[in-house]
């Protein structure tokens, strides 16, 4: 269908007399949406901003394709960094990973990991379900995920905490580096956290 809808496009001279916005939207997910507009060019989405008519004026990524080609800025601002050029307000700063074994164990981990000023917040995830090998077997376990968020100069401080307050004998601690993100969330991470 959504090879038919586009070749109708194309063959007509003027996309929005296609078919009306509500009726596009029913018949396309997203995935069909994408494809008319890479088979037949962003020329025919009216994206012109004189041009207040149109099927495709209403699409859920219209606003985005105008945002990014069509020179009109968002709506809503948002104040971010990104943490190569960071100011003096910000430090590098992380996100770690850590799984538990349940509930309790995640709380008592979060909870000291937070006193200990190792991080500024700790997002406690239940119910995930950890498929691994270990001893030579597969393992599958229901697990707690702790996400974990702080100064990159905390890493080894907070790895050697979680080491000893686990049950785990090999507990997981990875961490990914935050590249950027909304300003005042990453000051108040480094005023939250010990230097």
């Amino acid at each position: 269908m959504v090879s038919t809808l586009c070749a109708r496009a194309r063959a007509t001279s003027s996309f929005p007399t296609l078919l009306s916005s509500s009726t596009l939207r029913r018949r396309l997910p997203l995935v069909g949406a994408a494809f008319c507009v890479l088979s037949f060019g962003l020329s025919n989405l009216c994206l012109s901003s004189s041009l207040k008519t149109g099927c495709a004026q209403s699409l859920p990524f219209v606003p985005l394709l105008r945002s990014k080609f069509g020179g009109e800025s968002p709506a809503k601002s948002v104040r971010t960094i990104k943490m190569e050029g960071s100011s003096g307000n910000t430090v590098p700063s992380i996100v770690v990973y850590v799984t538990v074994p349940n509930k309790e164990a995640g709380k008592k981990l979060a909870e000291s990991i937070v006193r200990e000023k190792l991080a500024a917040c700790v997002n406690r995830v239940p119910g995930i379900e950890s498929v691994y090998e270990w001893k030579g077997e597969i393992q599958t376990d229901s697990e707690e995920l702790l996400i974990i968020k702080t100064r990159q100069s905390l890493l080894e401080a907070l790895t050697e905490h979680v080491k000893a307050n686990h049950e785990y004998e090999v507990p997981e601690v990875i961490s990914l580096p935050i590249t950027g993100g909304n300003l005042q969330y990453l000051e108040w991470i480094k005023n939250s956290t010990r230097d």
